[in-house]
């Protein structure tokens, strides 16, 4: 497969990429959703797609919102700590069932009640993010975004 930027070739798909996103985030900040939730959500599901893009982007974005190297370390394995907040988990477990959504059925249960912890509004919220952030995987990791030290 070739490498093309698809937001160059086309702009206006790109554009309204941006605003669905910005769509999106609205939505967290309504549901009360914190920002570093939301930057766990978007690191969570750029490990399962691999994209070094986002991945580099939101570590960061969560380090400037208190995230410790602790924390993101782990973060892959994250059911398997006590460094995450019942909140967190419920919105992590969210990101792995949309992110891996073709692998319903089969992926492990994390044994986090999301509906017991977070309200109607928060799930559709951190659903919606999750479904803007692997978007913008696809976007990045198909037009082969650079990712240099």
């Amino acid at each position: 497969m070739s490498h093309v930027n698809i937001g160059k070739i086309y702009a206006a798909p790109y554009q309204a990429m941006l605003e669905f996103a910005g769509t999106a985030a609205e939505a967290g900040v309504d549901a009360g959703l914190s920002p570093l939730l939301v930057e766990l959500v978007k690191v969570r599901a750029s490990q399962l797609n691999g994209c070094a893009f986002c991945l580099r982007m939101h570590a960061g974005d969560a380090v400037k919102h208190g995230e410790s190297a602790d924390r993101l370390a782990v973060l892959a394995g994250w059911w398997e700590s006590q460094y995450f907040s019942p909140e967190e988990q419920a919105a992590l477990q969210i990101a792995e069932r949309v992110t891996l959504i073709g692998d319903h059925g089969r992926l492990h249960d994390r044994g986090v009640d999301v509906d017991g912890i977070l309200t109607e509004k928060q799930i559709a919220a951190v659903t919606w993010l999750t479904v803007v952030i692997n978007s913008w995987n696809r976007i990045a990791i198909s037009s082969h975004y650079p990712v240099a030290p």
